[in-house]
């Protein structure tokens, strides 16, 4: 019998409000670094603002990394389940087609956290934005051409 991911145990108790921010972080498949080639990010960076331009959820910061993603949302209708299917999969089709890959891009599941006071969305903001300055991609946040923030 094949070994489990721990995935499935991402859904457990999970639980999505609407109008509350959430944190969503999704892996590439064994953290390929799929989006090294900013083009590819570029198309999930296109489903993060079709899901906004959808009324599913306001788009408050994200980064497309080499092998994640981090978006930070206001969600507005559906569940956190339904919102990372459609990005994920439309995503990769979308990958796929333009690189001639076939199967999964993605990692089953994905990580949530529910931001509960208005200062945590700024740090997390901060947290999100300066992923590629910690992992050294760039040295200034600017040459970095996979993330937005509404205040920036």
């Amino acid at each position: 019998m094949p070994a489990r991911s721990a995935s499935h145990r991402l859904r457990i108790g999970r639980y999505a409000e609407q109008n509350c921010i959430y944190l969503l972080t999704a892996n590439t498949l064994a953290r390929e670094p799929v989006f090294k080639d900013h083009g590819l990010g570029r198309i999930v960076v296109q489903e993060f603002r079709e899901a906004q331009e959808q009324g599913i959820a306001d788009s408050l910061a994200f980064v497309v990394m080499p092998d994640h993603v981090h978006w930070l949302i206001r969600l507005h209708q559906g569940s956190l389940g339904q919102l990372m299917c459609q990005v994920k999969s439309i995503s990769a089709k979308g990958i796929n087609e333009a690189t001639g890959r076939a199967g999964s891009l993605w990692q089953a599941g994905y990580h949530d956290r529910a931001l509960r006071r208005d200062e945590d969305l700024k740090i997390m903001a901060r947290y999100v934005v300066a992923n590629p300055l910690r992992a050294g991609l760039v040295k200034r946040l600017g040459d970095y051409p996979l993330w937005d923030a509404i205040w920036l």
